[in-house]
C-alpha cells in the first residue's frame, strides 16, 4: 500500500486511483525564459521517482506536464531578443526535453503549450465572470475575487484575519503576505508588443494560474487524483488552481497535493550573485554525468530540504562505481538463466526498498536497501556456489524501476577474465581458512595478471590496474 503525504490534509494517506487502475496526475513544468536550473530539477526527478513508484505498485500512470511558454518573463525575454515568442520558448523547451534525458526521467504522457490552449482558458475565465467570482477591471483585465471563493486558502491554510487582502495581484507571481484577488486574463499593454489574443474583454493574454487549471481539467477531467509541484507553487499558484477550478465546476479539483522541499547549494539559497547559480548543463560541462547528478538529488526525501554539493557528487561517483562493480559481477554469473526464488537476503533487501518507497518515498531508506544488497551480493560473489545469480540480478532491477541510476548511464565494466576469476575464489577460500599468507601470495598472482584486489566489509573486489 503506498502512502504519500498530502499537502492538503497534512498527513500521510494512500495514494490509489479515483476509478480504474491509472493515476491521473498533474505535475507543473517550466517557466521556458531560461534554461532550467538544479533547483528546478530536484522537483522534476522527485516527481520522476513518485511516477516510477506509482508504476512500481502495478498501477498505470497518466502523467501531464505543462510548459509555460507565455507569461511575463517569456514576454519580456522574447520582446529584449526581439524575437517571436515562439521562436524565443523553442530554444528553451528543446533544452528542457534535453536535459530530462540526460537525468533518466521517464518522459510525460502529455507536455501542452499554454499557447496552445488559450480558446479553453478563455472558456474557463468566462465560466468564472459568469458565476460571478470573477469581474472585469477598468482597463480590460479579468480578476478573481478570492472573497467570493468560500475554500480559499484551504491548501495554504491561511488565516484571512491576518493576511492583508483586498489588493489586486497583476503580476503572475507574488507573495504570501500579498493575498489579494489575481489576475485571470491581463489586457494588452505596450510592453507585451506582438504577443496577444482576441477576447470578450479585449485583447490580451491569460494569468499564469488559469493556465494549469484550464490545461489540466482538459486532459485529466474535472477531478483527478494527483497534482505535484515544488514548495513554492504552493501558494499563490497552486491556491488559485484549486479556487478557479473549483467555483468553474462545483467538485473537488484534485485529492492529493504533493509538493517537494527547495534545494541549496552549499548550505546557502542559489543565485547567481553568490556564484552558486548551476543549470545542469554547467555541471555537465563541469565533468558530471547526468547519472551522478541524479542520483545527489533523489537521495534525500522530497519534504526535506537538499544541499547540493561538489562533495555529494564526488560521494555519488564513488557509490555508483561500487554499484558498478557489484553488479557487473552478478550479470556475469546470471549470465542468460530466467530468474528463479530469491535468495532469502536479496528477497529480504528487496522488501525492505518496497516498504522504503511505499511510505512517503523514503528515498534515504530506499538506497539503504540498494546497499544492503550489493553488500550481501559482494559476499555470494567470494563464495557463488548454490546463489540463484539471475534472481539476484532481478532485484537489482526491480529496484532500479524506481531509482533510475542503477543501469542508467552504465560505464561498461572490463569482463574479468577467467583464470583471475579462479584465483579470487581460491583467495577467498584461503581468506574464509584464516590463510593470510595464501591470500597474499594469491594477492600478488593477481597483481601479476594486471588486477588489483581491494578488500571490504563487503567482502573483495577487483578492477584494472
Amino acid at each position: 500500500m503506498m502512502q504519500v503525504f498530502n499537502s492538503l490534509t497534512r498527513r500521510n494517506e494512500e495514494l490509489k486511483p479515483l476509478a480504474d487502475d491509472e493515476i491521473r496526475m498533474y505535475t507543473c513544468g517550466p517557466t521556458v525564459y531560461n534554461f532550467a536550473h538544479i533547483g528546478n530539477f530536484r522537483a522534476y526527478t522527485f516527481e520522476d521517482v513518485l511516477r516510477r513508484t506509482i508504476a512500481f505498485n502495478g498501477y498505470k500512470v497518466k502523467q501531464v506536464m505543462n510548459l509555460t511558454d507565455v507569461d511575463d518573463k517569456t514576454i519580456r525575454g522574447a520582446n529584449a531578443a526581439n524575437v517571436p515568442l515562439a521562436e524565443y520558448t523553442k530554444t528553451y523547451k528543446d533544452a528542457f526535453f534535453a536535459d530530462l534525458k540526460a537525468l533518466n526521467v521517464e518522459p510525460a504522457e502529455i507536455y501542452p503549450a499554454a499557447t496552445d490552449h488559450v480558446p479553453e482558458m478563455i472558456d474557463l475565465v468566462a465560466k468564472l465572470v459568469e458565476k460571478g467570482v470573477a469581474y472585469k477591471s477598468e482597463d480590460g483585465s479579468v480578476y478573481f475575487s478570492v472573497r467570493k471563493f468560500p475554500g480559499y486558502g484551504k491548501l495554504a491554510h491561511i488565516d484571512f484575519d491576518h493576511q492583508q487582502t483586498g489588493a489586486r495581484c497583476a503580476a503572475d507571481e507574488y507573495d504570501k503576505e500579498n493575498v489579494g484577488d489575481f489576475a485571470l486574463w491581463k489586457a494588452w499593454e505596450p510592453s507585451d508588443g506582438p504577443v496577444g489574443w482576441d477576447s470578450p474583454w479585449g485583447r490580451g493574454r491569460p494569468g499564469w494560474h488559469i493556465e494549469c487549471s484550464a490545461m489540466s481539467m482538459k486532459y485529466l477531467g474535472e477531478t483527478f487524483d494527483l497534482h505535484t509541484g515544488g514548495i513554492d507553487n504552493l501558494f499563490p499558484h497552486h491556491e488559485n488552481e484549486i479556487a478557479q477550478a473549483e467555483a468553474a465546476t462545483g467538485k473537488e479539483f484534485v485529492r492529493t497535493w504533493m509538493h517537494c522541499a527547495h534545494l541549496k547549494v552549499n548550505g546557502e539559497k542559489m543565485s547567481k550573485s553568490a556564484g552558486n547559480f548551476f543549470t545542469l548543463r554547467d555541471l555537465i560541462q563541469k565533468g558530471w554525468s547526468g547519472r551522478e547528478i541524479r542520483y545527489v538529488l533523489i537521495n534525500a526525501h522530497y519534504r526535506q530540504g537538499l544541499n547540493f554539493a561538489f562533495s555529494a557528487l564526488e560521494d555519488a561517483r564513488k557509490s555508483l562505481a561500487r554499484i558498478d562493480r557489484c553488479v557487473a559481477a552478478v550479470e556475469k554469473l546470471a549470465g542468460a538463466a530466467a530468474p528463479g526464488a530469491a535468495p532469502d537476503w536479496a528477497a529480504k533487501a528487496l522488501d525492505a526498498f518496497t516498504a522504503a518507497v511505499n511510505d512517503d518515498l523514503n528515498l534515504p531508506k530506499a538506497f539503504a536497501a540498494l546497499f544492503e544488497l550489493v553488500r550481501e551480493s559482494n559476499a555470494a560473489l567470494a563464495a557463488p556456489a548454490g546463489v540463484d545469480f539471475a534472481a539476484v540480478l532481478a532485484a537489482f532491477k526491480r529496484m532500479d524501476r524506481v531509482l533510475g541510476v542503477v543501469f542508467f548511464g552504465r560505464a561498461e565494466a572490463e569482463a574479468v577474465p577467467a583464470d583471475v576469476q579462479a584465483l579470487l575464489g581460491e583467495r577467498a577460500a584461503a581468506r574464509a581458512a584464516k590463510n593470510w599468507a595464501e591470500s597474499d601470495r594469491l594477492r600478488d598472482a593477481i597483481a601479476a595478471l594486471g588486477w588489483a584486489v581491494k578488500d571490504s566489509k563487503d567482502g573483495q573486489s577487483v578492477t584494472r590496474k
